[in-house]
């Protein structure tokens, strides 16, 4: 089980980090809309720049809380949760625009990810 959660934890965090620090600005089949990039994608869900720069700092914010969450268990709990919520308001900005499911795929998965992570 310890390994599990592990790898969750590390899938979890690297995934966000990777689309917050090293992918906002690239096409992927997962952006809302027509978005070619994280601004075009909030600005898709009739979310201003302000919220798009809110929502990446708690998302890098709680990425790092889940990676520290390794070495400092006491954090993975909080931590997973809080980006589970954020998920799930991913998830809900997907349905609010139409999106077919395909888009909002990765926002269910991190979701459970981080549910399981808040479980375990």
């Amino acid at each position: 089980m310890k390994h599990l959660l592990l790898a969750l934890q590390l899938i979890v965090a690297l995934g966000i980090l990777n689309v917050w620090l090293l992918r906002p600005c690239k096409a992927t089949p997962f952006r809302g809309g027509d978005a070619k990039n994280m601004r075009e994608e909030f600005a898709a869900y009739g979310l201003p720049f302000w919220f798009l720069c809110v929502i990446g700092a708690l998302k890098v914010g709680l990425a790092l809380a889940i990676l520290a969450s390794i070495w400092m268990p006491h954090l993975a709990q909080p931590a997973a949760g809080a980006l589970g919520l954020l998920m799930l308001g991913a998830f809900g900005v997907h349905i609010k625009v139409r999106d077919p499911i395909q888009k909002a795929l990765p926002s269910i998965a991190m979701l459970a990810m981080c549910a399981a992570i808040a479980l375990l």
